[in-house]
């Protein structure tokens, strides 16, 4: 019989010898490779906004209105909400490796249904199920990655997954340029299909070479193999000692608490549900996906009436993104969560007045030149976004989570995030149909409460372990005294064991 967790023995290898320093080549060659399931998010984040808005497609599929083409677009965010909200079972029964294995196969089913398609029924069908297998890699990566980097590098490392999904983004919107020139009416379905081959690749390599979490595999008792990944991940003496810190912290949340669905929604770890949870919330609500899925219908709105055009300035969004996704990677670490989440909202906020006038403009001005100029307010939005909380909302929803809480609440973040996708992509066409430019100010007041919410209700938790999360917050001392254990008050002085090890 298969077993779907991973079961076989991590031991040492023959041929490490001695003692063996920390392996940061190891730590990004893992990032980088399960960063494959953020290049599908990203993939299909950016493929569908020039498909729904070419002539041959519409005249193929017939939407009846633009509440129809928001569906075919916004179901696929209720398929990624249920995968999100899977991971909290999955990750923890099977493991975080060998979920993104499972996702990747219903993601290659969705896939191939959705290129294969000739309505809009089974298109969107093949978008739902897509859905859910992008929903569990977009949770279970960030996931998982957070749980093999060291604190101080945290940011960077999902920094490097966000620049891998930016990546995606990028290829979608040049491929579906290239394509479009085609001149048979199915060119939509070759950048539809392609996603399938780094989902295969995804999926065997999550299977067979990818070892899992050391957080997940103490849950499963199983500390020898914990030990052992460590050592490979950040050497033999920071491995000895992070285990400590691992499984006292998972011992005693096992001694405190069962960690249940019911436990996220009271206190104490309500508090870090809802932060995690509304962080994610707002990186959507404030707008990205409604510039990234329906950009070619900005660019027009906005003056820019030649569909080619349109899509060329489209596939610049894709150019945008990836550039200044590599900042986060050499900086993000150097600040403070919530400092990069303010700056980007000052500039998020800028930008959507700035498409705002320039729409205004348009209506009034069809066919001037200066109409031109919105092409560059997108372009800002994703710069400052791409600082801040592109990188910002994940790292935080996945760091401050205590261990046994961490897949539930990543899946509750991750599925708050879809949720908000989901309205922002099914109610960005009618409203815009509706009140035009008045779109884009709705999204700069968001973008202000966003700011009020950053600086009042976040804590900061640069640079802390994942195991001090639990302290920092008040749970562990909370579900301490409500099981009359006695707390250490040494575990007030908190020293960085990355720190501890190198004598800083």
């Amino acid at each position: 019989m298969i077993s779907i967790k991973q079961t076989r023995p991590i031991r040492r290898r023959a041929t490490d010898t001695g003692k063996r320093p920390a392996n940061l080549r190891y730590v990004y060659l893992l990032t980088a490779f399960v960063s494959i399931g953020a290049l599908l998010f990203g993939y299909d984040q950016g493929v569908m906004g020039v498909i729904v808005a070419d002539a041959r497609w519409i005249s193929l599929m017939k939407p009846a209105n633009s509440w129809v083409t928001g569906a075919v677009v916004s179901l696929y965010d209720i398929g990624c909400l249920i995968g999100a909200m899977s991971i909290g079972f999955l990750a923890d029964h099977c493991g975080r490796e060998r979920t993104l294995s499972i996702a990747c196969v219903v993601f290659v089913v969705g896939a191939v249904l959705q290129s294969a398609s000739y309505n809009v029924t089974s298109i969107t069908i093949g978008r739902v199920i897509l859905g859910y297998g992008v929903g569990a890699c977009a949770g279970g990566v960030p996931l998982y990655v957070s749980e093999i980097a060291p604190a101080k590098l945290r940011g960077r490392i999902i920094g490097i997954e966000q620049m891998i999904l930016c990546f995606g983004e990028l290829v979608a919107f040049w491929l579906n340029y290239g394509f479009n020139y085609l001149e048979t009416a199915d060119w939509w379905r070759i950048p539809l299909a392609i996603q399938v081959v780094p989902a295969v690749v995804l999926a065997i390599g999550c299977w067979f070479w990818v070892p899992p979490s050391p957080r997940w595999l103490v849950q499963q008792d199983r500390h020898q193999c914990a030990r052992e990944v460590l050592a490979r991940l950040h050497g033999d003496e920071l491995a000895d000692l992070q285990m400590a810190e691992i499984a006292e912290e998972v011992a005693f949340e096992r001694a405190v608490t069962t960690a249940t669905w019911g436990d996220m929604f009271k206190p104490p770890v309500l508090r870090v549900t809802l932060l995690a949870m509304g962080v994610q919330f707002f990186q959507q609500i404030t707008g990205t996906n409604s510039i990234l899925y329906y950009t070619p219908s900005l660019f027009e709105r906005g003056g820019i009436t030649d569909p080619k055009t349109a899509n060329l300035a489209t596939g610049g969004v894709g150019i945008v993104l990836f550039v200044f996704a590599w900042i986060p990677i050499f900086l993000f670490d150097r600040l403070g969560r919530k400092t990069w989440l303010q700056i980007g909202l000052v500039g998020m906020c800028l930008a959507m007045v700035g498409i705002t006038v320039l729409q205004w403009h348009a209506e009034s001005n069809p066919g001037n030149r200066a109409n031109y100029a919105i092409v560059a307010f997108p372009y800002l939005f994703y710069v400052f976004f791409n600082i801040s909380w592109g990188v910002g909302s994940w790292t935080y929803a996945t760091e401050i989570f205590p261990v046994m809480y961490r897949a539930k609440g990543n899946a509750l973040s991750t599925a708050s995030l879809w949720l908000s996708c989901y309205v922002v992509a099914q109610a960005s066409p009618p409203i815009a149909a509706a009140i035009g430019w008045g779109l884009y100010i709705i999204y700069s007041c968001i973008c202000v409460l966003a700011f009020v919410f950053v600086r009042y209700a976040m804590v900061e938790t640069r640079g802390k372990t994942l195991e001090e999360m639990s302290a920092l917050f008040g749970i562990e001392g909370t579900l301490a005294r409500r099981s009359g254990m006695e707390i250490d008050s040494t575990k007030d002085d908190i020293i960085h064991i990355e720190e501890a090890s190198r004598g800083e």
